[in-house]
């Protein structure tokens, strides 16, 4: 059954390889630790005991709250097949999530690192990938995968396929447009070596290049940037929605914009522009202090 309900949310979820996995760990997990019981038959007084066991070995709040999620939706899959499958997860509080805010870069240092020496193919293709992912807060998977059918640069816009295989348009703005026309017309054709490929960004193997490399094509240039924060490409999409934001877009356009299916996912961005603010006015204010 269990094989069953991961081959449900390969292919009619249509949940990517990385979520995928998630759910098969979280599941692998459970299943060891009943595993001289039967899972048909668990009632809500076992899944306490599993909850309690996962706090003392030191699981976090969000590490709980999703295996709970993930085995929720498994005993509702197993009950779909069987009404006899009774969900005991049903009357199960998770544990509250600690809210963690995301990282992002200033717009100052969103400057430094895409301010980048053009001096060959590979610096106008790096150009090329950051200013496309700040411009449009895209998933590195998305941007890793856009092939020349996703782009219409007359419109200036692209249509990416994101999580559940759904379409969305996202704009791309004047500058993110350039740097992509100079690579695509004149650098990509170097890096593909004589070879034939969809795929926008290419490696020097003349493959599609991969997330690894492109995080480590990030990290080389935040430190010659002398960016000290932990810098992934997920958090050039966190600067991109806080910066957004902070300039007055609207919640539903950026939420539409990044792909979430649920607004509360976007207004963890209103968190952190509140901080922000709340930051300047302790800074600058000449009466938030008391002397």
């Amino acid at each position: 059954m269990l094989e069953k309900y991961l081959d449900y949310l390969k292919y009619e979820k249509k949940l990517s390889q990385n979520t995928l996995k998630s759910y098969q760990n979280d599941l692998d997990i459970f299943q060891d630790f009943f595993s001289n019981q039967d899972l048909t038959k668990l009632s809500a007084q076992d899944i306490q005991k599993f909850i309690k066991h996962q706090s003392k070995i030191h699981k976090s709040a969000t590490t709980i709250a999703h295996n709970i999620t993930v085995i929720n939706s498994f005993y509702t899959f197993l009950n779909s097949e069987d009404e006899k499958i009774i969900n005991p997860c049903e009357n199960i509080i998770s544990p509250k999530k600690p809210l963690t805010l995301p990282h992002y870069l200033t717009e100052e240092e969103v400057d430094r690192l895409l301010d980048i020496p053009l001096t060959d193919a590979y610096s106008y293709r790096n150009k090329a990938m950051l200013e496309v992912l700040y411009a449009t807060g895209i998933r590195v998977s998305e941007l890793i995968n856009l092939k020349f059918i996703n782009l219409d640069l007359e419109n200036d816009f692209i249509k990416v396929l994101g999580k559940g295989s759904k379409e969305r348009i996202v704009p791309l703005g004047d500058v993110a447009k350039e740097a992509l026309i100079t690579y695509l017309d004149y650098y990509r054709n170097t890096l593909l070596k004589n070879k034939n490929s969809d795929y926008l960004f290419i490696n020097n193997l003349g493959n599609n290049i991969s997330r690894v490399g492109f995080f480590k094509i990030i990290k080389k240039l935040c430190q010659e940037k002398n960016i000290a924060k932990n810098v992934s490409p997920h958090v050039l999409r966190h600067s991109f929605a806080t910066h957004l934001l902070a300039h007055g877009a609207d919640l539903r356009v950026i939420q539409e914009m990044l792909g979430h299916s649920d607004i509360s996912t976007t207004q963890i961005y209103a968190h952190l522009v509140n901080e922000k603010l709340k930051k300047d006015y302790d800074d600058y204010h000449p009466r938030s202090h008391k002397s």
